[in-house]
């Protein structure tokens, strides 16, 4: 049985986790932590990693991007490994998530679903074959209106497996309207469109001469990164140090 500290518990997807764990005979939560403490829970919560006195195996994070420096520092004091699912992190933590990674096994993805990553695995088949050939890429995203970040962390990720596959010959482009100007070759267009109740949606559209191809992916619900959160906590408790993401999960 995986003992899972649940970090964001009373957010929306610290919800959706707790509903699935309990169905799950192989995991539960033994501790939740959150700020907000007007959801009650069959799990004690407390409003601090530093007031939360409970032995578990790993943690599941989906809190936010501020909480994030804290919950590295707690999880490299008590050795607990950590899914780190918040996105919308700076370029200083991240590399503070690197060097957690050194000392205590951290999951780090952009994107749960388990969809998503197969698809990162086609785009880089896909650019491969069709950058050369003169197709243009853009990726376009679309959540509800209470995201904080844009473009998603999914989006960039979509981008940076592209860009890796190319060997960085790309350039991301995230506003057009301030230049004049025709679309460069080494352009790697995103846009994001926020509103009502989307739960999630990525087009990855490569535009070339009298054809285009998209890849797309849908979330019909918070579930399907869930699921893919609680496969990873159970996968990373008692992993060795080191940075890990969801291909690893999926071997």
């Amino acid at each position: 049985m995986v003992k899972i500290l649940m970090h964001g518990c009373n957010g929306k997807m610290g919800q959706v986790i707790t509903g699935l764990v309990k169905e799950d005979e192989n995991a539960c939560i033994a501790a939740g932590v959150d700020a907000y403490a007007g959801i009650d829970n069959d799990y004690p919560v407390f409003t601090s990693l530093e007031d939360c006195n409970v032995g578990v195996d790993v943690i599941i994070d989906f809190s936010t991007a501020s909480a994030v420096d804290g919950l590295l520092d707690f999880a490299v004091a008590k050795k607990i490994p950590v899914v780190l699912c918040t996105t919308g992190l700076s370029e200083e933590q991240l590399v503070k998530v690197n060097e957690a990674a050194e000392k205590v096994a951290v999951l780090r993805s952009a994107n749960m679903s388990i969809g998503v990553n197969v698809i990162m695995k086609l785009l880089r088949d896909a650019v491969s074959r069709l950058a050369p050939e003169g197709f243009d890429v853009e990726i376009v995203e679309k959540h509800h209106n209470q995201k904080l970040d844009a473009p998603s962390g999914t989006a960039l990720a979509l981008a940076d497996v592209m860009n890796d596959e190319m060997n960085g010959a790309y350039e991301y482009v995230y506003d057009r309207s301030q230049v004049r100007q025709k679309r460069d070759k080494k352009e790697l267009g995103i846009s994001a469109v926020r509103g009502g109740n989307i739960v999630g949606e990525h087009d990855v559209i490569f535009a070339g001469t009298d054809e285009v191809i998209t890849i797309s992916h849908s979330a019909h619900s918070k579930a399907i990164f869930a699921k893919g959160a609680i496969a990873a906590a159970k996968y990373l408790a008692g992993r060795t140090p080191g940075l890990y993401d969801m291909s690893d999960v999926m071997k």
